[in-house]
């Protein structure tokens, strides 16, 4: 298959936990353990010489954030670019629509929430079966076209552990 797109999935980083401090999930952040970890898993990023031409992310904070940290560790920065698809019960047919609005980029990152960004990716593939996505994991699916038309190839799944492992 000769490569046009590279689409990078990302799910968020470490996020508070759900409860009386955070009644409204939508504004959740990221713990200061998250950013730590999401700048580090940014640097392997960098190391495998990864880079995108702009970061397509959910509307909630937490998802905000690991786009912001991802755009700030990379280079050349790429803009981030909130898309309402990519929220929880986001639907598949009006991310469709916002990638195909992404054709003249050939270096897209997504980035969104379990379990709709693992249902995303088996999509993206032909597979029936979610992909599990730990907290900060990243995979690659290469794409003949967008908006996608058939079933992409994944190239690699590497969940936050090992990006960390990659930075200098």
């Amino acid at each position: 298959m000769t490569v046009s797109y590279e689409l990078y999935l990302v799910r968020h980083g470490v996020a508070e936990e759900r409860g009386d401090a955070w009644p409204d999930d939508t504004k959740r952040p990221l713990t200061d353990e998250g950013m730590s970890r999401m700048r580090k898993a940014t640097r392997g990023l960098a190391e495998l010489g990864v880079s995108f031409d702009v970061i397509l992310t959910s509307p909630l904070v937490r998802a905000r954030q690991t786009a912001e940290i991802l755009a700030a560790g990379l280079q050349p920065s790429p803009a981030v670019v909130t898309v309402d698809a990519l929220a929880p019960g986001g639907a598949y047919a009006a991310l469709v629509t916002e990638l195909g609005k992404q054709a003249r980029r050939t270096r897209l990152a997504l980035v969104g929430h379990e379990p709709g960004i693992g249902e995303m990716a088996a999509r993206l593939i032909g597979s029936r079966h979610p992909i599990e996505f730990k907290k900060g994991a990243v995979c690659r699916i290469d794409l003949d076209e967008l908006p996608p038309n058939g079933p992409g190839d994944l190239r690699w799944l590497l969940p936050p552990k090992i990006l960390r492992s990659l930075r200098r």
